[in-house]
Parts: C-alpha cells; structure tokens; sequence
C-alpha cells in the first residue's frame, strides 16, 4: 500500500506513522530522515540541501522532489510506503504523481488526521522537556512528578503563539492538499483524538487495512 499522511502539527503524526508502517510491513519515509540521510551521506543531493540551510534557506522543492524520488526509487519501497511530511503543498503532490506514474504506479491514500486549532494548541504547548535526559513530558496527558522544576523547559516551537503560526502556515501551504486529494477519490479522514491505540485502529479501518 502508498501512503501520504497529511494533517496538522501535533495530530499525531509520527507517532500513527511508525505504528501504521509497522502494521503494513511497509518503510515510513519522512523528509527529515530523507534530508538527515542525504547530508550525512554527503551525496550530491545532501551537499547541495546543505548549502541552502547553511545561508538559513529553505530548501527548494525540487531538491525535495529530487530526494523522494530517490527514496521512493530504492527496494525497500517498490511494493509500499508511507509518506510522513511530504507533500507539503500541491506542487509537491503533483510531482509524486508524476514520480509514481514514471514507476507505473499510484498512491492508494492519503490519510487526514484532524484536530481542532484549540487541541492542537493545548497537545503542544502543554510539552516539557527534560534539559538533563531529553525526555519529553506533557503537563496533562504525562505529567513529570515537578511541573516546577528547574530541570524543565518549553519549546520555542510548544509555545502557544508560536503553535497558531504554524497552524496559520499549514492552512495556507498544506491545506489545500485536503481538496488535491479530495478530487482524486484518495481522501480518508479520521478523527486523531482519542488513544494512540484507538487512533490507530481508526486509521487501519480507515485505509481498508486488517486491524
């Protein structure tokens, strides 16, 4: 089966992608592994990456394009995967189409997980981060045993300001992927609250998949 997973920050993401690959048999391809592994490999494609985020750019779309279709072109993803973070708008999806069609082939489905702009908010900026084992707690759903300690900080990313931008840019980048994909027949949504557990037997029944 060919995945994407679309959705908005703090949906639950990576987790349901790990857990849902697995299920699959099938390689969880995301694009920050994709970039992690280009530059680290120092291959062409990694060096030339580097230089955009070196001078603070972002990467261009078709260095990205050019990164998952290598990816997509290895043995391990020939008779399945799931797309985590790509695509990011419907340039990008346009491309995999054509990236699949050249490998006669096509994607089965893109999964939404929603959520509410007022969960999202409540799931990220409530996330704390130990300073001494990295470890990540959440003052609600998995409290540390001193919400005051020293020990602790927030994100940038987890504040509550900075959560409503980025919800802000994904409605204006990632979004309209909901309607590139609506269009095709290959939408699923399903409601991301709830249990990991709970939403990943949804997301399997969702997609047809044996629970």
């Amino acid at each position: 089966m060919r995945l994407v997973l679309v959705g908005p920050p703090g949906a639950g993401k990576g987790t349901q992608a790990e857990i849902i690959a697995e299920r699959l048999g099938i390689p969880k391809i995301s694009t920050g592994d994709i970039f992690r592994a280009n530059v680290s490999g120092g291959t062409p494609l990694g060096l030339k990456a580097k230089e955009y985020m070196d001078a603070g750019e972002l990467v261009p779309d078709e260095v990205t394009n050019d990164m998952v279709a290598d990816r997509l072109a290895q043995d391990d993803a020939k008779d399945g995967f799931l797309l985590d973070g790509y695509p990011r708008n419907t340039e990008q999806a346009k491309v995999l189409d054509r990236i699949l069609d050249e490998a006669d082939a096509t994607l089965d489905v893109a999964l939404e997980l929603t959520a509410s702009d007022d969960e999202v908010v409540r799931r990220l900026s409530g996330r704390r981060v130990s300073k001494s084992t990295g470890k990540v707690y959440h003052l609600e759903f998995d409290p540390p045993a001193d919400p005051d300690s020293p020990d602790l900080y927030q994100r940038s990313d987890d504040k509550p300001e900075t959560v409503k931008h980025r919800l802000e840019v994904y409605a204006e980048q990632t979004a309209p992927l909901i309607g590139f994909y609506e269009a095709q027949g290959k939408l699923k949504r399903i409601d991301a609250l709830g249990e990991v557990a709970e939403v990943t037997e949804r997301a399997l029944a969702a997609i047809g998949a044996p629970a």
